[in-house]
């Protein structure tokens, strides 16, 4: 089981700020969660295949081809206030 002073060096690590209502809790969520990677530790899992996901997942975007982009002209057409064939923005203020 985790213990309060495990608890509160993790805190210090992470920069948090704990109130004592939170580090009991904590300590009793990290005991759970240490607990059940304890378990998972003690499975046969040689042939298993590492996997990010528990489900195959599958790219549903189009496959990217290139193809003619808007023209420079029609695209400028709309800007506010071109110049030299570019978007002209205002400068970042200091």
């Amino acid at each position: 089981m985790i213990d309060r002073e495990q608890v509160l060096h993790v805190a210090r690590l992470a920069r948090l700020r704990l109130s004592e209502e939170e580090v009991e809790r904590m300590a009793t969520e990290l005991s759970g969660i240490l607990g059940h990677v304890e378990r998972i530790s003690s499975l046969d899992l040689d042939g298993v295949e590492p996997t990010a996901h528990v489900i195959e997942l599958q790219n549903v975007l189009r496959p990217d081809e290139p193809r003619p982009s808007l023209p420079r002209e029609r695209a400028l057409a709309s800007a506010p206030d071109p110049a030299e064939d570019s978007f002209r923005v205002p400068s970042p203020q200091a």
